[in-house]
């Protein structure tokens, strides 16, 4: 296993999380009934599900489309692309224990027909040459050093003029950035790139940019609501079925640094749409 691999499932991994995701609902007496239901925590990026569904909608996503979820995690924005939009989804991730948690929870939504997970590399994607009409990437390539290779490899699983979507946390104007985040507990395994950076890389793979969009100030809002949520909880009630399931105690520092990176201008949020050249 190479040396990145071990780091980042260090970050990410945690035994027996499908188990431990449904003990939470028992607990509650909560069901898994629809993919709504699990969104707090399944759509584990900034403003959650309304970000995925904004994408897809920029992306033009619809029925029948063959898309690829790059560091699909525990499968939430899958299948999102799934039931909304009638996708067939396939979702990549390094982390086995996010695979199989993906996997159950799609199963007990009665999903496997339209959305199967992987685990593999996304620079060493485990996919034959031109098979997918879109791809997108949501919060995962600060955790990519070879971005170009990334780029790559996207553009080679996808058809002619297949899109390609962004929604990604970049370095912004100030560094360094404050850790520990939910990506890392320090920098060596994060790779923050610019904006302009991310654009450039995505363009020598051959891309056309369609849509652009910076929305640093609406991910700022959307932290400074959830911290004021969260504060106002009552001191006795069961704990959340949010992030806290995938990030346990560190969870409140990880928003809250996230929430100061963003006011001091030391991380941006932007959303990109690009088709590959025919």
């Amino acid at each position: 296993m190479k040396e990145y691999e071990k780091a980042i499932r260090k970050n990410y991994s945690q035994q027996d999380l499908a188990s431990a995701i449904l003990s939470a609902f028992k607990r509650q007496g909560k069901e898994i009934a629809d993919h709504t239901d699990t969104s707090t925590f399944d759509e584990f990026h900034i403003r959650g599900i309304d970000a995925t569904v904004e994408m897809a909608e920029l992306a033009g996503f619809n029925e029948g489309m063959r898309v690829l979820d790059l560091g699909s995690g525990l499968g939430g924005p899958a299948r999102t692309l799934a039931v909304k939009y009638g996708c067939l989804v396939t979702g990549i991730d390094l982390v086995e224990e996010y695979r199989a948690a993906a996997e159950a929870l799609t199963g007990r939504l009665g999903l496997g027909e339209m959305v199967e997970f992987v685990q593999g590399d996304m620079i060493d994607l485990p996919i034959g040459d031109g098979g997918y009409d879109g791809a997108w990437t949501i919060h995962t390539q600060m955790n990519i050093k070879d971005k170009a290779k990334l780029f790559s490899e996207v553009s080679r699983v996808l058809k002619p003029n297949g899109i390609f979507a962004v929604y990604e946390i970049c370095e912004g104007k100030n560094t360094p950035v404050h850790f520990p985040v939910p990506w890392a507990d320090d920098e060596s395994i994060s790779y923050l790139a610019t904006p302009d950076e991310l654009r450039q890389e995505i363009g020598k793979a051959g891309f056309d940019e369609v849509i652009w969009k910076d929305v640093t100030a609406l991910s700022r809002e959307w932290f400074e609501a959830q911290l004021k949520s969260l504060a106002s909880r009552p001191k006795d009630a069961p704990p959340p079925l949010g992030l806290n399931l995938l990030m346990g105690e560190s969870a409140a520092v990880k928003l809250n640094n996230n929430l100061r990176n963003l006011k001091e201008e030391r991380i941006e949020v932007v959303q990109g749409v690009f088709r590959l050249s025919s």
